[in-house]
């Protein structure tokens, strides 16, 4: 197990270190566990919990059961229960999978997954059952629980959205944007999002399908300190709570907004000039955690002041927050790099 120390936290690498080939026999791995220390040191906290060759996509269930994890080649989903430390199912796919979506009821679930040949997916529990396509390439989407419908964002100016409880596509949203890259839901009122290519958030009322908000993310981001070579767009989207939304540019900031002004309440920029892939919110200690191919920081979002940060030995496709992770000052994050899966413990000292 790897610990590495900064602004004295201790950041425990659990999954870590070298893996026992699956070919090999139960006699074989029980005697390399014996001759191995790095080997018998490796704590394994989920079955199987990593990817053949690259891994991309991770979402955790809202109740914190199962992980969903994306990963090539060939493109397959993987899926992990929490309660039972283990592989749940394995499910090959014919594209690879852009975005995903997926909720898990009482006694089954439905999974949406966006692929880059324009096709939509559905899936249940017994596996795949249906399949559409979007006029353009899609590149996000996201899912509005009022009304059922799947909003799709991509090479387009149009916002497509896709009703399940009728089974068709409804009117699209005009934006004013050449292409639409990420898209997101507000969870208290449901206000919808998307970020484009020319560095602006669209805000728009699902209820009356109205354009009801505009900021110019790109014009924000370039401070005094600052260097950007073409004009950023946005690259990532996330809301937190009723009012706050962080927004992620594709050259390396991360500017934190309250949706009652049009200024960014904070800029952090990542200073390697790399797109923001991740933004997340870790409620218990107030922190955002924002992400690039190469850095994972956590910062206060109130004073922008780093807490700790990470560099894994990997690029880094994708992060997720475990939600509700339980007692202050401990939560777990979910890492997804090229060509494994890495869960890492994060632990506070105070």
């Amino acid at each position: 197990m790897q610990v590495s120390s900064l602004n004295e936290v201790k950041i425990y690498s659990l999954s870590a270190g070298r893996s026992l080939p699956e070919w090999l026999s139960d006699r074989k791995k029980r005697a390399l566990q014996k001759k191995d220390v790095d080997i018998r040191r490796r704590i394994e906290l989920i079955q199987d919990f990593e990817m053949p060759t690259v891994s991309t996509k991770i979402k955790v269930s809202r109740d914190g059961q199962y992980i969903m994890a994306v990963g090539t080649y060939k493109p397959r989903i993987r899926c992990y229960d929490t309660y039972q430390l283990s592989q749940k199912f394995e499910r090959c796919l014919d594209s690879e999978v852009i975005s995903s979506v997926f909720q898990f009821f009482l006694f089954y679930f439905q999974i949406v997954f966006l692929q880059c040949d324009r096709y939509v997916e559905f899936h249940s529990q017994h596996g795949h059952y249906y399949r559409t396509r979007i006029p353009k390439f899609g590149r996000d989407f996201s899912y509005h629980y009022p009304s059922c419908d799947l909003y799709f964002v991509g090479a387009s100016s149009e916002v497509y959205r896709l009703n399940l409880e009728q089974g068709r596509f409804l009117n699209s949203l005009q934006t004013d944007a050449s292409e639409n890259n990420v898209c997101d839901i507000n969870p208290v009122h449901y206000l919808f999002a998307t970020g484009t290519a020319e560095g602006k958030v669209e805000c728009w009322d699902p209820r009356t399908r109205n354009r009801v908000g505009l900021l110019d993310c790109a014009l924000s981001s370039v401070t005094a300190d600052t260097e950007v070579d073409c004009l950023p767009s946005i690259s990532a989207l996330k809301f937190d709570g009723a009012l706050n939304m962080a927004v992620g540019t594709s050259t390396g900031q991360v500017l934190l907004y309250d949706l009652r002004s049009s200024n960014p309440l904070i800029v952090k920029d990542h200073q390697y000039g790399l797109p923001i892939k991740s933004i997340q919110f870790q409620h218990q200690l107030d922190l955002i955690i924002s992400a690039d191919s190469r850095i994972i920081k956590m910062w206060n979002k109130d004073t922008g002041k780093i807490f700790t940060s990470m560099e894994p030995e990997y690029d880094i496709n994708d992060v997720c927050l475990y939600p509700n992770s339980g007692m202050l000052p401990v939560f777990m994050s979910y890492l997804i790099q090229k060509g494994k899966c890495v869960l890492v413990h994060n632990v506070a000292l105070f």
